[in-house]
C-alpha cells in the first residue's frame, strides 16, 4: 500500500475515494493519540486552521470531531494562512496543528497539514506513527474525558501583530498589488501590507470557497502582470491558497520566482551578518544563475531535495538562518517554522524601500540560465536512474555544457517517470539536451 503522507501532508479530491470526513476524522484522532503518547502530563491542545475552499468546512468539523473523540482540546483559528497555523501553534504552546488547504491545487482537491509542537512539520517517523495508528483500536475517552472546541477570535490579529514586528523597514513609498488567489490570505495580506505602510491593491481577495485558485495566485501570473502596469505599482505580490509561498512581478509586469527572491534576502542579510555561516540554502532545482550570484557575493550555497521539508530540516540540522524553492516557498527560521508568503513579501519590501532600489535592480542580481524539463514515462524509474547508459549519456552533455550548464535526472517520487532537467547559455541548447538525454531515457 503507498505511503499516505505525501511530501506536504495527505492531498487529493476532497470527499473523493481517499480524502473523506472519515479519514480526517480518524487522521486527527490518530494523531491526537500520537502526541499523548509523547506527552502525558497534560490534555493535548490542537489548533485547526483551513483556507476558503468549500469542502474546508466539511473537512474541518471532521478534525475538530475525530480530536475531541481522542480526548484533544481543538482551537478553531478559521480562515488563516498556514504560516498562521504553525505560528498558533508555536505561541499558544499547542501540541498540534491541523491545517486543511490543497495550497495551490483546485478548489475540488483539499489536503490536511500537520504541525508539531513548536510548530514544525512532522518529520517521517511521526508521519508513520500517525498513518499506523489509523486502524489500531483505542480506549475512547468519556464524560470529561472527551476534548472541548472553542474559537480564538483574535487568531487573526496575533499573527498580523507577528509579521508587522518582523518587518524591519516600513513600507512607506511602495504602491504594492497583491493576488490573494482568493485563498487563505485574502484578508489578512492586504490589511498587513497596508499597516506596513505600503499602498495596497487588492485583487482577488473576495473568496467565495469555489473560485480559490481559479485563474489567479501564483500559478497563474497573468493578472497581477496586468494589475502592476494598469496601477503603477512597483512590485505585484502573488499568493498561492494557503500563502505559504510568495512569488512577485517587478514594475513592469517581469516575473521574479522564489531564486530571485532568496537571491534579493540572501545579499541583504548577508550585509548585516544575519546570514549564518553565509549559507543559503535551496533545492536541487534552483537555477544555475542564483548558485553563480550567489558564489560571486561569497554567499555558500547547500542543495537538498526537492520539498520544502527537505530544506526545512537542513536549515534546522545547520542552524541556518535562509532557505527555499524556486517556487516560492521561502523560510527566514529566525521569524517562521515554515515557509511564509506574507513574510517572505514583507522582507522583500523592506529591502526595496531601505535601498530604494526596483525590484528589477535587486532581482538583477540573478542571471537566470534557461530552463527546460520534460517528464519521461517509464517502465522501472528506479532501474532507468542507475543505468550505466544513462549516467553516460549525462556526463557527455554535462561535459559539453561545463560550467555554463547543467543536467539534472531525477526519478518521480509519485509515478513511473523520470525528470530531465536542462540549463544552458540559451533556449535551444537547453531544449537539445533534454532532447538528447530524454531519448536515452525513454530507450532505457
Amino acid at each position: 500500500m503507498a505511503r499516505l503522507f505525501g511530501t506536504d501532508g495527505v492531498r487529493g479530491l476532497a470527499n473523493g475515494e481517499l480524502l473523506t470526513p472519515e479519514l480526517a476524522l480518524s487522521l486527527a484522532a490518530s494523531a491526537a493519540r500520537v502526541l499523548a503518547e509523547r506527552d502525558r502530563t497534560h490534555r493535548p491542545i490542537a489548533v485547526v486552521g483551513r483556507d476558503p475552499r468549500a469542502s474546508g468546512e466539511m473537512l474541518e468539523a471532521a478534525v475538530v470531531a475525530g480530536l475531541a473523540s481522542a480526548g484533544a482540546d481543538a482551537v478553531r483559528v478559521g480562515v488563516l494562512p498556514t504560516p498562521a497555523v504553525a505560528h498558533l501553534v508555536d505561541t499558544l504552546g499547542a501540541d498540534l496543528g491541523v491545517m486543511i488547504s490543497a495550497s495551490h491545487n483546485e478548489m475540488p482537491d483539499n489536503g490536511i497539514k500537520l504541525f508539531a509542537a513548536g510548530g514544525h512539520k512532522l518529520p517521517d517517523t511521526m508521519e508513520d506513527a500517525v498513518e499506523q495508528g489509523l486502524e489500531a483500536p483505542f480506549a475512547r475517552p468519556t464524560g470529561a474525558g472527551v476534548g472541548r472546541v472553542r474559537d480564538l477570535p483574535d487568531a487573526g490579529s496575533r499573527y498580523l501583530a507577528h509579521l508587522l514586528a518582523s518587518t524591519p523597514q516600513p513600507l512607506a513609498g511602495l504602491r504594492v498589488v497583491v493576488d490573494c488567489a482568493y485563498g487563505a490570505a485574502s484578508a489578512v495580506a492586504p490589511d498587513c501590507y497596508a499597516r506596513a505602510g505600503a499602498d495596497v491593491v487588492a485583487l482577488h481577495a473576495d473568496p467565495d470557497g469555489l473560485n480559490i485558485n481559479d485563474g489567479v495566485g501564483s500559478t497563474h501570473l497573468g493578472p497581477l502582470r496586468e494589475a502592476v502596469r494598469a496601477h503603477g505599482a512597483d512590485i505585484g505580490i502573488a499568493h498561492d491558497g494557503d500563502a505559504d509561498r510568495c512569488l512577485a512581478v517587478d514594475a513592469d509586469g517581469r516575473a521574479v520566482d522564489g531564486d530571485q527572491i532568496m537571491a534579493v534576502l540572501a545579499v541583504a542579510m548577508h550585509e548585516t551578518g544575519e546570514l549564518v555561516d553565509d549559507t543559503l540554502v535551496a533545492t536541487v532545482m534552483s537555477n544555475l544563475g542564483l548558485h553563480l550570484a550567489m558564489r560571486e557575493h561569497g554567499i555558500r550555497m547547500l542543495a537538498t531535495q526537492v520539498g520544502d521539508r527537505y530544506v526545512l530540516e537542513e536549515l534546522r540540522a545547520g542552524g541556518y538562518s535562509l532557505g527555499g524553492e524556486q517556487s516560492g516557498h521561502v523560510v527566514l527560521p529566525a521569524y517562521a517554522t515554515t515557509g511564509d508568503g506574507l513574510l517572505t513579501a514583507l522582507r522583500v519590501m523592506a529591502r526595496m524601500a531601505k535601498t530604494g532600489k526596483s525590484l528589477a535592480d535587486l532581482a538583477g542580481v540573478v542571471t537566470v540560465l534557461p530552463q527546460v524539463l520534460e517528464n519521461v514515462r517509464v517502465a522501472d524509474k528506479a532501474a532507468v536512474a542507475a543505468s550505466p547508459v544513462v549516467r553516460d549519456a549525462v556526463a557527455a552533455v554535462e561535459a559539453r555544457l561545463g560550467d555554463t550548464g547543467r543536467v539534472l535526472l531525477r526519478p518521480s517520487g509519485t509515478e513511473q517517470l523520470v525528470r530531465v532537467m536542462a540549463e544552458a547559455p540559451t533556449i535551444d541548447e537547453a531544449r537539445a539536451a533534454v532532447a538528447e538525454l530524454s531519448a536515452v531515457v525513454a530507450a532505457s
